[in-house]
């Protein structure tokens, strides 16, 4: 059964499968309703980036206008933190993340993401009717953001070791820090490889933070949105003042969520960069 916009439903943690909640449609028990929202996203942008860059000219149109400031500001603000000798190694992948990510968040403030669907009778919990929504927020989907995470953190270590080299890479870890020779050296390496390994420890958690601070601000804002427009039903509120509700109360959270997708965005992007910069940086002195 299809459903009104109106009748917002919570999101919740898993991210079920859109035919029949999975149930009898093998071929599609894969596509989940997040899985569905990410590939209207990516065609979105291929989409707009053919569309500006197609007929590019010197004095240019407002879609190529917006699109060359998008890039020039991102790769300008990227090569200020991870150097112009890594700029144009990391820059596509960096800026494609962050154009993905907000894009995505605020796809998931559109009317009906979340709150069209269908219902759907769950069999194994006591004939209980469960809602399917047809679209919801990739970024609120913890699978999303932990491959995006994983996929970053695969090339932060492949660029690297190629920029720096294995053995520096190695001794940027659990070397001695400070230029420290002799017997103090010796003293002190203990200390340095005890300090490596809680290091190592927090590169692995580095997936993990960056996928839930991401999941986390999403899922909440659109569980936020979701109360505040259902605010005048679950107080038993007339139908017109819950109608009313439902349209007023929301629209300052509204431009509130706007504002977090897009910090958030910066925020997986230059956290990625601030990485790629720790590990790439050529102390001096260093082999290369």
């Amino acid at each position: 059964m299809l459903l009104p916009p109106l009748l917002a439903s919570v999101l919740t943690l898993d991210a079920p499968t859109i035919f029949l909640g999975g149930e009898g449609t093998p071929f599609f028990d894969w596509l989940s309703n997040s899985l569905l929202v990410s590939a209207i996203v990516s065609v979105f942008i291929i989409w707009f980036a053919r569309k500006a860059t197609k007929n590019m000219s010197v004095i240019p149109g407002a879609t190529q206008n917006f699109f060359e400031a998008v890039v020039q500001t991102l790769y300008d603000l990227i090569e200020s933190i991870v150097g112009a000798h890594m700029v144009a190694r990391v820059f596509s992948l960096l800026a494609t993340l962050f154009i993905f990510i907000v894009v995505a968040n605020w796809f998931g403030l559109l009317p009906g993401v979340g709150s069209i669907g269908w219902e759907v009778i769950n069999k194994t919990n006591g004939e209980e009717v469960k809602f399917i929504p047809l679209l919801r927020p990739t970024t609120a989907d913890l699978n999303m953001t932990l491959a995006m995470s994983t996929v970053f953190m695969i090339f932060w270590l492949y660029w690297s070791l190629t920029e720096v080299g294995v053995k520096n890479f190695l001794n940027h870890i659990f070397g001695v820090k400070g230029g420290l020779t002799g017997v103090m050296a010796l003293v002190l390496i203990p200390v340095f490889l005890f300090v490596g390994v809680i290091e190592v420890v927090s590169m692995a958690f580095r997936p993990v933070s960056l996928s839930l601070r991401l999941f986390g601000n999403v899922f909440a804002g659109e569980n936020l949105l979701t109360t505040m427009i259902t605010l005048g039903k679950q107080l038993n509120l007339p139908t017109w003042a819950s109608y009313l509700m439902s349209v007023t109360i929301p629209i300052p959270f509204y431009f509130l969520e706007l504002l977090v997708g897009l910090l958030q965005a910066a925020v997986f992007m230059l956290l990625c960069s601030v990485y790629i910069q720790l590990s790439t940086s050529h102390d001096e002195g260093e082999e290369h």
